[in-house]
């Protein structure tokens, strides 16, 4: 009942706090004991890989939700709690919807339900992108600029808060379109924030091999690779391949187990070998989506309630599938954390045992001498009294 009362408490701080613009998150905020932002800090790129900031590489899972202004109704704080809590997540991707009614039309209001989810994420201690979820990013370069300098501003100073600046560019040019745009955006989110920055590329997030070519100018930056298991294959995990050796590191902010459009039938054997993919190149990923729409890459059944404690009937096939795989990586790093842990435990007191023989050697030895003088003595004196 406690946990229950503080969620709503938070979803009410959250709600306030988005109609004034603002975070209901305090600046001197810790994130909760053993949550993933508590163990692994800011993070940051190292060459190809996300580390932690104790240097170690870490990869980082959960979900996407649907466009804010069509799946909105699960952009809230219960239902990040169960995602944290029930499908074990430790990254989530809020996709702002910018045109088709989103966030050209209603800035204030889409902007709000973002800060209601960020927020959300920050006080269960798990990393979140902000998306400026457009195909023609490079048209809102201004409004694009507005919108990242506040949010820089907003949640620069949390280690939980990466920012996605373009979600996919379509088939503009690399070069002329793209980077101008994109350094633009990286450049006024430096002013506030040095967190990480996740660029998109061209054709759908999926030309990772060009960006690798000429990359952006800066700091802690990473690019998007979207694939959809039941459409990309082989061939864009050797894009992929390419980008990695040529040193940049990628994020795979949205995948699916379906056809690129969301529907179709899923392929998850195909899935599979991604997710193979992926672990073996420690590369961060979000689920797309959240959301109850019909269509086969959505983890919900339509109808869904915007609370959560679902069950796994309310769940489609993806979901299903999603939400298992999302548990099994979880509960094997948890597992792998407790036996190094042990590991390390075990070297310690094996380390205090190796001394505590010397200790016992250096008093035997104080013994023996001591017991040796005693006998000196006691001849000594029996000597003494034998002259006499």
């Amino acid at each position: 009942m406690a946990r229950r009362i503080s969620f709503l408490l938070a979803s009410v701080l959250s709600a306030v706090a988005a109609i004034g613009g603002g975070s209901s998150v305090p600046t001197s905020f810790k994130p909760p004991a053993g949550s993933p932002v508590a163990q692994h800090g800011r993070i940051r790129v190292q060459g190809s890989q996300l580390v932690d900031e104790h240097g170690v590489p870490v990869r980082l899972r959960g979900m996407s939700m649907f466009w804010s202004q069509w799946g909105g109704k699960y952009w809230n704080d219960d239902v990040v709690q169960w995602l944290v809590r029930d499908w074990k997540i430790s990254l989530l991707r809020a996709p702002m919807g910018v045109e088709d009614g989103g966030y050209l039309e209603g800035p204030e209001s889409e902007r709000q339900t973002v800060t209601v989810v960020v927020d959300a994420a920050i006080r269960a201690g798990i990393y979140v992108i902000i998306d400026w979820h457009d195909h023609r990013a490079e048209k809102h370069e201004g409004d694009a600029r507005k919108f990242f300098d506040k949010m820089a501003k907003l949640y620069g100073r949390f280690p939980n808060v990466f920012f996605e600046i373009f979600n996919e560019p379509l088939q503009e040019s690399w070069e002329t379109d793209i980077m101008p745009y994109e350094q633009q955006i990286v450049d006024t989110i430096r002013r506030h924030s040095g967190n990480l920055i996740i660029c998109g590329t061209r054709t759908w997030s999926q030309d990772v091999d060009l960006a690798a070519d000429k990359p952006l100018k800066g700091f802690n930056l990473a690019y998007t690779l979207h694939f959809y298991a039941a459409y990309h294959k082989e061939s864009l995990r050797e894009k992929a391949r390419v980008a990695l050796s040529k040193g940049i590191a990628l994020v795979a902010s949205e995948w699916g187990t379906c056809y690129f459009d969301g529907n179709g039938q899923l392929d998850l054997n195909e899935t599979n070998i991604w997710l193979d993919f992926l672990a073996e190149h420690n590369i961060s990923d979000t689920n797309w989506a959240l959301n109850d729409k019909d269509e086969a890459c959505s983890a919900l059944l339509p109808g869904t309630q915007n609370k959560a404690n679902w069950s796994t009937d309310v769940l489609t096939d993806s979901g299903r599938f999603v939400r298992s795989d999302l548990k099994s990586t979880r509960e094997a790093e948890t597992k792998k954390a407790a036996e190094e842990e042990g590991a390390e435990t075990k070297k310690a007191a094996e380390e205090e045992g190796d001394a505590e023989p010397l200790d016992q050697i250096s008093s035997a030895q104080g013994v023996h001498s001591l017991f040796t003088l005693v006998l000196s003595l006691l001849a000594v004196g029996m000597t003494a009294n034998l002259r006499a």
